[in-house]
């Protein structure tokens, strides 16, 4: 009896720890329905994006790593800055990506396309001139290549830092394949298809990289501003130097910031580590399904 009451009531304590890790990072609705049928699903079932995505400690760091990536490209930052409301919501910003993200991993075909629709709608509306007289739109081929290098270089690498468990090379080029499809559905043309073509991709984009004013602000922003609750501030700067310690050295000082590497090394990731592991306790990360030979035509959770 004693036994069963533990177990009741750390259940319960876990299920609100759990509501409560995700409202922090604006996740204030829970995730849809898992799609497990290989014949219904957008992504590959038992693919490594639905692994890495699954843990919410590091893709919350790989997250941030992508936001401060991307600002370093003037364009998109001008895109950003003109056209988003950031600043007045960011958890929202965060909930809608987090969206996105939930219905072209773990959705079927047919929610994955209506979240790509709609960013390929707002996208029409978002095009303007930069701080260079040069003008942008988010439509353009080579600037979502850039955003979609930004975004799944560092969800990646902030798998392989913090996710958990280890994922071997071949998975890490697996996973750079299985978002080819997407990319291309949101406009990209020639998306890398391995760590490699990753790599070098990204650092084809290092002449065009500066931080603009806009970026400036919204990196102060994003370090410091995002969280207002004391509470939370000392694990939010965690995941922000954790984030920047994602950056590569010329990245870092394109953003205009300098991780001291001993302390990085000696408290910064392993503090980390330990809340990651904390939160995992909480929100249970998605286990790798392997799928069946002849499975059921049903969306499952």
């Amino acid at each position: 009896m004693i036994a069963t009451w533990a177990r009741t009531v750390s259940t319960r304590l876990r299920q609100r720890a759990s509501v409560s890790i995700r409202h922090s990072a604006g996740l204030t609705k829970n995730p849809p329905a898992r799609c497990n049928d290989p014949a219904e699903a957008y992504s590959e079932v038992d693919g490594v994006a639905r692994l890495v995505h699954g843990d919410l400690p590091s893709m919350l760091v790989g997250g941030l790593g992508s936001l401060f990536f991307q600002m370093l490209h003037p364009y998109a930052m001008a895109g950003v800055a003109d056209h988003s409301r950031y600043q007045e919501d960011p958890l929202g910003r965060l909930l809608q990506t987090a969206n996105f993200i939930n219905a072209t991993t773990y959705g079927s075909s047919t929610q994955a396309h209506e979240a790509i629709d709609r960013v390929l709608n707002v996208h029409r509306f978002v095009h303007g001139v930069a701080d260079d007289n040069q003008p942008y739109d988010a439509n353009d081929p080579h600037l979502l290549l850039w955003v979609h290098c930004a975004e799944i270089s560092m969800f990646l690498a902030g798998y392989q830092r913090f996710g958990a468990q280890s994922i071997s090379d071949e998975d890490a080029d697996r996973y750079v394949r299985e978002m080819i499809p997407l990319a291309r559905a949101l406009g990209v043309l020639d998306p890398p298809a391995s760590v490699a073509e990753l790599n070098a991709t990204m650092l084809r984009f290092r002449p065009e990289l500066r931080l603009s004013a806009a970026g400036v602000v919204a990196r102060d922003f994003i370090a410091h501003s995002v969280v207002k609750s004391r509470s939370q501030r000392f694990t939010y700067r965690l995941l922000v130097l954790s984030a920047w310690s994602l950056l590569a050295p010329w990245a870092q000082e394109l953003l205009g910031v300098s991780p001291n590497r001993i302390m990085d090394r000696l408290v910064i990731r392993p503090s980390t580590t330990i809340v990651s592991y904390l939160m995992r306790l909480a929100v249970t990360p998605q286990a790798r399904y392997v799928a069946m030979e002849s499975p059921p035509s049903t969306t499952t959770t």
